[in-house]
């Protein structure tokens, strides 16, 4: 693990391992096969039962739940790990843990925790998390998604966009407002009557993830498909929370393949007699992205502390997602940049991962959203309004 500062002497043993154990079968089983997969628009799903066999899934979650109970710097090492190898493993664990389970965990029932987590945990059960929509993308308040009320069940209709694991999943989790206007959260099994996920194709990036539309079209659900514990906008956006923890640690294993691939071709490359790595620009280029890593690094440690001791505030995640995904995406671009012709062929991972990160840096709040969150924080005044 590329680590400029030492901060591998800062974590525990379980964590140590946890990054060796997941680099391991990462670099066994995902590495040789993601170009292609990539290239072929295709997402690994036998490896969804080994992720749950290696802990991935709902990681940090309590072990009653099917969770790991590892501390969020072992997650966040997870994390870091499956974006090393493509950011569209680290969407699925995320979109999986972080979002579905944790949104069960949070807002759900005891009988819905212990019906769903554990198989999920396991890779038995596929979730995916509905709240994005055509026209709300930043303004998630602004959904059309409607939950109406009839008798004891609620029947939804509307649709969702951009819904990572859409097509495979077993169950979403969708947001709707009530006839109240309040946001509700239901937990809706994809084989439901009026349920459709159509997959979005033609990607340019994340192609070796599954992205959907959902379609409800008077989907009915009963009082046990509702969780209880979500009403109101705090429920989803606590989950977000949740996703863009993993993030601030994935974005940074994107930077560290580009820097170490960028790096290797650098001195092996030779032009005028001498190797593109003694040129200044290419040295500065090299330094930007150490730089980035070893900052982003020290971000994702502390922010792991600190919500390992409970004390994490959303703006301080906004903060480093704003930062690392920002900082992975100018760091592949320079690499691609350093292997020039080759840069652009999948024989290498800059361009690869490049792309990938055009999406990290715009999902789960844009980088000028996160500056707004931000700039809210430290000013008292709302610029989102």
């Amino acid at each position: 693990m590329l680590d400029f500062y030492g901060i591998l002497e800062l974590l525990t043993h379980e964590e140590r391992q946890a990054q060796a154990a997941a680099r391991e079968f990462l670099e066994a089983e995902a590495q040789p096969f993601i170009r292609d997969w990539w290239e072929a628009g295709a997402f690994p799903r036998h490896l969804v039962k080994r992720f749950g066999e290696m802990g991935f899934l709902g990681a940090n979650l309590p072990t009653q739940h099917g969770g790991g109970s590892v501390s969020n710097i072992s997650y966040g090492l997870i994390a870091y790990e499956l974006e090393r190898i493509d950011s569209s493993l680290r969407s699925f664990v995320s979109v999986q843990g972080p979002l579905a389970m944790y949104a069960i965990y949070s807002c759900g029932s005891e009988e819905q925790k212990r019906h769903y987590l554990p198989r999920m945990a396991s890779g038995e059960v596929i979730g995916c998390f509905g709240l994005t929509e055509h026209e709300g993308g930043s303004d998630p308040a602004a959904m059309k998604t409607r939950a109406r009320k009839d008798g004891a069940s609620y029947v939804l209709s509307g649709t969702k966009m951009w819904i990572s694991n859409g097509n495979i999943a077993d169950i979403a989790i969708i947001w709707a407002k009530d006839d109240d206007g309040v946001v509700r959260g239901f937990i809706v099994p994809t084989e439901s009557p009026g349920f459709q996920a159509n997959e979005i194709k033609h990607k340019m990036s994340l192609r070796a993830s599954v992205t959907s539309e959902l379609v409800l079209n008077d989907v009915r659900v009963g009082p046990d498909h509702v969780l209880p514990g979500a009403q109101g906008m705090r429920a989803p956006l606590s989950c977000l929370t949740q996703a863009r923890y993993g993030i601030v640690w994935g974005a940074l294993g994107a930077l560290e393949a580009v820097y170490e691939e960028a790096r290797s071709f650098a001195k092996a490359r030779n032009t005028f007699g001498k190797p593109i790595a003694s040129r200044q620009l290419v040295q500065a280029k090299l330094v930007d992205m150490l730089a980035s890593h070893t900052k982003g690094l020290l971000l994702a440690w502390r922010l792991g502390k600190l919500k390992d001791e409970g004390k994490l505030t959303y703006a301080q995640v906004s903060l480093a997602k704003r930062e690392n995904a920002r900082a992975a995406l100018r760091a592949a671009r320079d690499a691609r940049d350093i292997l020039g012709g080759s840069g652009i062929t999948l024989e290498y991972k800059a361009i690869r991962h490049m792309l990938n990160l055009e999406t990290v840096d715009t999902y789960e709040g844009t980088y000028d959203i996160h500056t707004l969150v931000l700039g809210r924080e430290i000013t008292g005044l709302n610029a989102l309004e």
